[in-house]
């Protein structure tokens, strides 16, 4: 992989760090609930994208690569579920208190 190409991928992951926090900053609180779902509806895509990866790579390139895609498959599962139980936690909050007879 050559320098220009490197650094143009390093410029779209600060631009895009920069565009995440500047988004949810703005975010009401009364909207991060059901963002928050739509996300990790969302991040499933990435557990998806990451086991392609790790396939190609298990067929063209060597150790390093087949690890750092089962990495990405090992972080992005922790994301999506983590993020549904943080986002049920968060409905909990809403229940009332003789719903939780089920």
């Amino acid at each position: 992989m050559a320098i220009g190409e490197i650094l143009l991928l390093v410029f779209v992951f600060v631009i895009a760090g920069f565009l995440g926090v500047e988004l949810i900053s703005k975010v009401p609180s009364q909207l991060h609930t059901p963002l928050m779902s739509g996300t990790n509806a969302i991040s499933g895509i990435t557990i998806v994208g990451a086991i392609a990866a790790t396939a190609v790579a298990l067929h063209t390139e060597g150790i390093i690569s087949n690890i750092m895609g089962f990495v990405a498959i090992v972080l992005a599962t922790i994301n999506v579920v983590g993020g549904y139980l943080v986002t049920d936690r968060m409905l909990g909050m809403f229940k009332k208190k003789g719903d939780d007879k089920k």
